[in-house]
């Protein structure tokens, strides 16, 4: 399910392509990524409170149609910018919302002794959508052009989504794995409450991990964005080797997703964070001075497994926070950062390239903001929402 929905990721195949085809300029191409984003970030809120009452299989179904109809209906723009946006941005990345926070919101309930692997493991899938779709469309493109190719890709997501949705379901109510001993940080965590998503709203600390989300989204996304122009233009390769760097970084998203949530579980959520944001903004320095394809999809491999791992340790520091039971739509409002980041970071990446014709003053804006993205981590922690008994008002 996650697969199919983190084909969006292999969206900057599609960059050069429709742009010839159609004569769009970088940001009306780029505007279509950057929608779908958004609307996914409130979307999933809109899953997450819905799954409250009718389960996640019902959510997913949903999911898979608005998400494979957009991408199919975009592939009939016919040269109208504003049916790819509201296609493939608007009806599209609703149902990557409503899809993306069905098993995120499921798993932790399935395995709550490893909160952070399984969420990092579920959306690896996602991370990796790209690993795949990005050589298939770009041959699909060579053969049948961007349009057909999106027509075919759509149907293909809507057939995958809807079996994968059609398995989901939450565990019983108080369900733990059979045999299992919560450590006792675990213990403490099952045991503090489980605050609603109005409880947890009435925190700092919900703002704090949004603002984190957001600011790591920044730098990831605008790397994703544009990693097929940028490879062919810093590294000098062609559009065929540059699929093959989309497809590298995807193995570093979805890789990342899971390392990084994985780790999290032993030295803590925030300590991954800190260490996610110091080397990003070092890697996002050093990136102007690249030239060699090989160092620059390093590089860049690096700096994608440190967006992904935002995702893979979220979700687990969330239930951490402010406890499983809601955190669907307390995790679902937060992904909001996710499009409103994937608006501001593509956006600025592609405005500044237009401007300067060239890559280099925007990573070192984006590496600017990852440094001072570092304090955040430094100021919240698992342990910096007071836990109270069920009933008490929410304090941050």
């Amino acid at each position: 399910m996650q697969l199919a929905l983190g084909a969006l990721y292999a969206w900057s195949v599609f960059r050069i392509p429709l742009s010839k085809a159609f004569g769009w300029s970088i940001q009306d191409v780029t505007w279509a990524f950057s929608l779908a984003l958004l609307v996914l970030g409130f979307s999933a809120f809109i899953g997450g409170l819905w799954m409250r009452r009718v389960g996640p299989r019902i959510v997913g179904i949903t999911a898979g149609v608005c998400y494979g109809l957009g991408v199919a209906f975009s592939g009939l723009s016919g040269g109208n910018i504003w049916i790819l946006w509201l296609s493939y941005g608007v009806l599209g990345g609703f149902g990557l919302g409503l899809g993306y926070i069905v098993p995120l919101a499921t798993l932790v309930k399935w395995f709550p002794d490893r909160r952070g692997f399984i969420t990092g493991l579920a959306v690896a899938g996602f991370g990796a959508g790209a690993l795949v779709t990005a050589p298939v469309a770009q041959q699909l493109i060579v053969s049948f052009g961007p349009s057909t190719t999106l027509i075919i890709l759509g149907i293909c997501y809507l057939i995958m989504i809807l079996l994968a949705a059609s398995i989901m379901r939450n565990p019983p109510e108080g369900w733990r794995p059979t045999g299992w001993q919560p450590s006792a940080k675990q213990q403490e965590q099952l045991e503090g409450r489980d605050y609603t998503l109005k409880e947890a709203l009435s925190t700092w600390q919900w703002y704090a991990l949004w603002a984190m989300l957001f600011l790591n989204v920044i730098g990831g996304v605008s790397i994703i964005s544009q990693a097929s122009p940028m490879a062919q233009e810093m590294g000098g390769v062609s559009a065929g080797i540059a699929a093959g760097m989309v497809g590298i970084i995807s193995i570093a998203n979805g890789l990342g997703r899971l390392v990084w949530a994985w780790l999290s579980d032993a030295i803590g959520r925030r300590n991954v964070f800190l260490i996610m944001f110091l080397l990003q903004a070092v890697l996002f320095f050093i990136l102007p001075t690249q030239r060699e394809f090989t160092a620059l999809s390093t590089i860049c491999f690096v700096i994608i497994s440190c967006y992904g791992g935002g995702f893979g340790t979220m979700p687990a520091f969330a239930a951490d926070l402010f406890g499983a039971k809601w955190v669907g739509s307390i995790y679902g409002l937060m992904l909001t950062a996710w499009g409103f980041g994937g608006v501001f970071g593509p956006l600025l990446i592609a405005n500044i390239r237009q401007s300067t014709g060239k890559y280099d003053l925007a990573l070192v804006v984006i590496a600017v903001i990852m440094l001072v993205s570092s304090v955040l981590p430094l100021i919240v922690h698992a342990h910096s929402v007071e836990h109270q008994p069920v009933g008490a008002g929410a304090r941050g």
